[in-house]
């Protein structure tokens, strides 16, 4: 029975999982109270996920019928995310593991998002490509083994990620916080080839697997502009179902060309912007044309949880990895290497008296 903790954004996350099943999924959100401030303002997220804490793991032991005792092991986002939001998180993981007399193990939140489809459609193929795409994130990762082989990058986003892109396009648009959803639901009724955006880098031969979306963010932002200007209205819904078009394009060309290169027959894409719509239907179209197999989980694991940090920590006790020591720490710019994240902070200086 391994309980997951997630804090490292604005969704304070536990979730329980014993063998690769889900036993327990509980997820409170604090962006209702960034929503007026257009994203998350790291103060406020730490000061959530304290009052969050102890009510979402509650309720998570409740879910499974369990009690803290029942716990066999305890597993938490150590990076990277937000250094307060990932601090209140650890403290109160290593509060449970030490009072429970468990193991801790520490996981890459990166890693938590891959883990996700597992508990949907069970282990992971190897290899398989895995897309990851987010606010902060877009990233393709041939994975092997996930907690036993080492990650490899084939391409990150340069600049902004996916669901950045998105956040900041739907403000310019005057559109509610978060922005991948109201773009989402704008897109419905617009024509998706009504304006000519950009497809950043997919060109680039020197890195054909790199991903930029700050360019394109450009782009949508004077197309309203011109529009302004002009004393006119945007033309809101045909705007958002074009940007929305321009991403899922980039992201699943990239996606499938990676899994012809290296002969992957499956491909899973994961994280805040697997839930977006047009990226899910062209991820399909393009698979099944492809033959690849096409993997993404529900939309309820999508979205940063514990759940899927639980699924990272099942496999790590399954295949008998190391706990963390109680004196493991935060990595907030950690990068994904291995599923297993076991900083340990550098002890403080002390200066000499002059």
């Amino acid at each position: 029975m391994v309980l997951g903790i997630e804090s490292s954004c604005d969704e304070t996350g536990a979730g329980i999982v014993s063998g690769g099943r889900l036993l327990a999924h509980v997820v409170a959100s604090s962006m209702d109270e960034h929503a007026r401030f257009g994203g998350v303002v790291p103060e406020i997220a730490a000061r959530a996920h304290l009052q969050a804490f102890n009510p979402v793991v509650r309720e998570a032991l409740a879910q499974a019928g369990l009690g803290v005792r029942d716990i066999d092991a305890v597993a938490v986002t150590t990076g990277p995310g937000l250094s307060g939001a990932l601090q209140v998180g650890l403290a109160g993981a290593k509060s449970l593991a030490y009072a429970a007399g468990v193991p801790l193990y520490g996981v890459h939140h990166l890693a938590g998002h891959v883990a996700a489809d597992t508990l949907e459609h069970g282990p992971l193929p190897d290899p398989c490509m895995v897309l990851i795409v987010s606010g902060g994130h877009t990233s393709l990762l041939l994975v092997r083994d996930l907690v036993r082989d080492p990650i490899l990058h084939l391409g990150d986003t340069v600049d902004d990620a996916a669901g950045e892109c998105f956040d900041k396009v739907a403000r310019v648009f005057g559109l509610p916080y978060p922005g991948g959803p109201a773009i989402d639901r704008a897109a419905r009724e617009g024509n998706p080839c009504a304006v000519a955006f950009p497809r950043p880098l997919l060109g680039s031969k020197d890195d054909p697997y790199a991903f930029s979306f700050s360019g394109l963010k450009t782009a949508a932002a004077r197309w309203a502009e011109q529009h302004r200007l002009r004393g006119e209205d945007i033309p809101l819904a045909d705007g958002a179902a074009s940007l929305q078009e321009a991403v899922a394009d980039v992201l699943t060309r990239k996606a499938l060309a990676a899994c012809r290169q290296y002969d992957v027959r499956t491909l899973v894409v994961v994280g805040g912007v697997a839930a977006n719509s047009r990226v899910r239907a062209l991820a399909e179209e393009r698979c099944e044309a492809a033959g690849v197999e096409l993997r993404v989980p529900p939309l309820t694991l999508c979205t940063d949880n514990g759940a899927m940090i639980a699924a990272v920590g099942d496999l790590l006790v399954r295949a008998g990895a190391d706990p963390a020591q109680l004196n493991v720490s935060i990595d907030p710019s950690a990068p994904l290497e291995y599923a297993a994240l076991h900083p340990v902070a550098a002890p403080a200086r002390v200066a000499r008296a002059a």
